[in-house]
């Protein structure tokens, strides 16, 4: 699907595209033109670039799962950026990171905005819609201007996805310190396997707006550089952000571990004081339970009357002891 429109200060004109001559004519019309392409054919994908004299690797890297860049061609200059999204995985009820690629083409006074997958991606979509109503500063500036903004919107998901990453990770250690439990190491691996996933799109994405933040692209002019300049700091903010949660995850794994290990010494301590306390206890039981030959005159103690009752009251006392031992140990 491809769609155009053309914009200057006070005026917004849509137009039908159909063929390559409309897409030239859109291109050619005075104002900035911006072409927004969803989930192009074949067909429209060579349409596309050839009205705009875009390279066929350009299009490949927006339909295969490459790293965001930034990258300078004769006449224009492509951004690869990525929006993530936490979604329910396929195989299972987890929660993933979901990325999304959109190619921007950025010419002297054309932005074409190209995204394989179905539908209109919200970060597009925000922009083309404010742009169409004639809001902000978008129609006062050129097609960078307008660059800036999708990709300053894709930065500002990110966020929203480190603060549902830190709230999970809370969440977790919480529990952790009240109920251990095996399933919350599953969870907690879950996020760590999202902070890697993140962290892949993260970096580069901050490289390749850096190129654009730094000068070095000629269509970006010097005004817009500024506002390249604030995502770079944002990005350079969230990249922290994810090498501490990364930080977190591992500690919480720690604390899990500890929590554990505590839970497994209280046990044995317990079954230390219990087996501490039958020592004695067995060792009565088992002298008095020889026997030697068929009277039991060869333990001149059992034929005391009260025997019986002294060694019960002997093994109780025994008991207490060891108890008040072990309490004052801090043992119970």
């Amino acid at each position: 699907m491809i769609s155009a429109i053309v914009y200057d200060v006070g005026r917004v004109d849509h137009h039908t595209i159909e063929n390559e001559s409309d897409l030239r004519a859109a291109r050619e019309a005075p104002g900035t033109t911006w072409v927004r392409v969803s989930a192009p054919t074949r067909e429209e994908e060579q349409m596309v670039a050839e009205a705009f004299s875009l390279h066929p690797l350009e299009m490949e890297d927006v339909r295969g799962d490459v790293r965001p860049k930034t990258a300078e061609f004769e006449g224009h200059t492509f951004v690869l950026v990525k929006t993530v999204a936490l979604e329910r995985g396929e195989t299972t009820f987890d929660e993933e990171i979901r990325t999304q690629p959109i190619g921007l083409f950025l010419g002297s006074d054309w932005l074409v905005t190209v995204t394989a997958e179905t539908g209109h991606v919200d970060v597009v979509s925000d922009v083309w819609q404010s742009v169409e109503n004639q809001e902000g500063r978008t129609l006062k500036q050129g097609p960078d201007f307008a660059a800036y903004r999708v990709i300053d919107h894709a930065v500002e998901d990110y966020f929203d996805l480190l603060d549902t990453v830190g709230d999970t990770i809370e969440e977790i250690e919480e529990a952790i310190l009240s109920t251990p439990d095996e399933g919350l190491i599953e969870g907690l691996n879950a996020v760590r396997r999202d902070l890697l996933s993140f962290r892949k799109v993260v970096w580069p994405m901050r490289e390749a707006v850096g190129v654009l933040a730094r000068g070095d692209v000629e269509r970006v002019s010097e005004p817009t550089e500024k506002f390249y300049r604030d995502v770079y700091d944002h990005l350079v903010e969230i990249v922290d952000l994810t090498e501490t949660y990364r930080d977190l995850t591992r500690g919480t794994r720690d604390i899990y571990l500890n929590v554990v290990s505590q839970s497994t010494n209280d046990v044995m301590k317990r079954l230390t004081v219990v087996a501490t306390i039958f020592i004695p206890l067995t060792f009565v039981v088992g002298v008095y339970g020889m026997n030697f030959g068929d009277h039991a005159t060869n333990l001149p103690e059992l034929t005391w009357p009260y025997a019986y009752p002294a060694v019960v009251g002997g093994m109780g006392l025994v008991t207490a002891i060891l108890l008040v031992h072990f309490r004052r140990e801090g043992w119970l």
